[in-house]
């Protein structure tokens, strides 16, 4: 049982409520298709709990959910929070444009809110730069030094770390704001594409796997930003536009080679955040197609234990003719 965020490795905090799973403060279910999340109160992502704890757990939250009088809910999702501080959030049968919104405009909503304190401090600092600068003028301070430390800030600024991409346990790509231009979306056949790196080794091209993987940490930095609730709305709808999410990388590699094959940093806001979900809902489902394998095994297995078991009850002599009965109708 996971304690950490799989995405910030913050703690995920504790509660007392959920027996069959103690972990986290806020829980996400879907009683139907018996998902459970553990959302991080820091980097707000949702994380996917290992098939064998959630069962269980699940069942008990929707009692909880149904037990407590303070909720709110629509058709398709619903919040409550209990008394113990634990808060629920229960799935029904949600349409993406509503649920999508719903889950990614807090995480979003929250890198805007810092991004717009982290501004207000830039700009601080700028003016009390710029102020120190003419005061050095009128001081007397010659203008090619203070030219000078303006061109070595821009330097500085373009040297900036933006983003380290992992590559493999003990080794990471780093890329620089001077980069970003370098960060691309290629298509290559139909749906198929490729996301090359700029990195301080030079260029790479990631393909399958690896580059989603490689476009989802970066996409996570250029959009640092956040979202305002409507270009959340609007990346949704570019999701739903093109019917599937997990094609939308594809889409949007062709609509960047249209545009002038210009840089992801460079694409329009809610085509960034776009994609950004898309890696996210495509990650998720392979882990989930990783546990429907896990589960194909587990059904094998069960299945041979009960032929085993089953044969136990029968006398050879009956399971003598079950076996001649059953070679006649696959004669017929």
């Amino acid at each position: 049982m996971f304690r950490t965020c799989l995405f910030c490795h913050s703690t995920l905090g504790e509660n007392a409520v959920i027996e069959r799973f103690p972990v986290g403060r806020r829980l996400a279910f879907d009683a139907v298709k018996g998902r459970l999340w553990v959302i991080c109160p820091h980097c707000r992502r949702w994380n996917l709990t290992p098939l064998e704890d959630r069962w269980e757990a699940v069942e008990d939250c929707e009692r909880r959910f149904r037990a407590t009088r303070v909720r709110v809910s629509t058709p398709e999702i619903g919040m409550a929070r209990l008394r113990e501080g634990l808060e629920l959030v229960r799935i029904g049968k949600p349409l993406r444009p509503e649920f999508a919104a719903w889950r990614y405009g807090a995480q979003l909503g929250s890198r805007r809110r810092t991004a717009l304190v982290v501004g207000a401090a830039t700009t601080v600092v700028t003016t009390g730069v710029a102020i120190g600068g003419a005061a050095a003028l009128i001081t007397g301070v010659s203008l090619p030094l203070l030219l000078g430390g303006f061109y070595a800030e821009h330097y500085f600024r373009k040297r900036r770390e933006v983003a380290r991409i992992p590559a493999g346990r003990h080794y990471h790509f780093t890329v620089r704001r001077a980069h970003l231009a370098g960060a691309k979306l290629i298509p290559e056949g139909a749906d198929q594409w490729a996301f090359r790196l700029a990195h301080d080794g030079g260029t790479r091209d990631f393909v399958g796997p690896p580059a989603l993987r490689a476009a989802s940490h970066f996409l996570a930095r250029v959009n640092s930003a956040g979202a305002s609730q409507l270009q959340v709305v609007d990346a949704v709808g570019l999701l739903e536009s093109v019917g599937d999410p997990h094609r939308y990388f594809g889409h949007g590699a062709r609509r960047a080679t249209v545009l002038g094959n210009i840089a992801i940093a460079h694409l329009p806001a809610e085509v960034r955040l776009a994609l950004e979900m898309s890696a996210h809902e495509e990650s998720e489902r392979r882990a989930m197609e990783g546990e429907l394998a896990t589960l194909r095994e587990e059904w094998e297995s069960a299945e041979e234990i009960a032929a085993i078991a089953d044969d136990l009850l029968v006398s050879p002599a009956v399971r003598g003719w079950i076996d001649r009965v059953r070679a006649g109708v696959k004669g017929q």
